[in-house]
């Protein structure tokens, strides 16, 4: 870790989508005594290197992990993310962002094979939770958002997998010691959630999976705190060591 990492607690936080930011965790991160760099590589900020940062967060977006026609600056997330685990920069990546960490380090990403997974699911631990420096903060079984139509398809070689649900199975996964990729959305809020309905129309199956999914979420938004907010904290602890 960098001097100037250490004496600012700095975590770089890649925001893919205008849509999709850090929400709920800014103010943990900040209770925790974190500070936070943010880059828009949508409104053209470059993707930094990842030497002078304490830790990395890399966020959900609408598009794809392999979508670098429409948004070339995809492949240079994904070299930071690969950058960050050769270097053991504790890394979170969320929704996109963990599908972008299991490109960057071997996986496989494809449009998913049930369909879009959305509202607030109960996800299971594996038994490698139990070991997991970041997970094991969590009781399980727990219920996250979710809202998603890609999956990880193939998990990296090196991974370690620790959580799944009934309709995707990769739902969180380390590489090395300190690099996380969930599929679950631990930062929204519920209103950042509606929001994030408004703009699904893909077909009136999915529009109706949606507003099930939606008020799912409203009806456990409680119960997905006990497990949002241990997971925040933990990752800013896993930064600050």
């Amino acid at each position: 870790m960098s001097p100037f990492a250490a004496a600012t607690r700095s975590v770089l936080v890649v925001q893919p989508d205008h849509e999709d930011p850090l929400d709920t965790f800014d103010s943990w991160f900040r209770d925790e005594g974190l500070t936070t760099k943010v880059v828009r590589p949508f409104a053209d900020d470059p993707v930094p290197d990842v030497a002078d940062a304490a830790g990395l967060v890399v966020l959900g977006g609408d598009m794809g992990a392999n979508d670098d026609a429409a948004h070339p600056w995809l492949r240079d997330v994904r070299a930071l993310l690969a950058s960050a685990v050769e270097h053991d920069v504790p890394t979170l990546g969320i929704c996109l962002g963990g599908q972008l960490l299991a490109v960057a380090t071997g996986g496989e990403v494809s449009r998913g094979s049930h369909g879009t997974e959305v509202g607030a699911p109960q996800i299971h631990a594996r038994p490698e939770v139990e070991d997991d420096v970041l997970l094991s903060a969590v009781s399980w079984p727990a219920r996250f958002a979710t809202m998603h139509r890609d999956e990880i398809v193939t998990l990296p070689a090196e991974a370690v997998w620790l959580a799944e649900s009934s309709m995707y199975k990769h739902q969180a996964f380390r590489i090395g010691r300190h690099a996380w990729g969930l599929q679950f959305h631990p930062e929204v809020s519920l209103s950042r959630f509606v929001r994030w309905a408004e703009y699904i129309h893909d077909d009136p199956e999915t529009t109706q999976r949606v507003q099930k999914g939606v008020a799912e979420f409203a009806a456990t938004t409680r119960y997905v705190a006990t497990a949002t907010e241990p997971l925040a904290r933990r990752f800013a602890r896993v930064v600050r060591s």
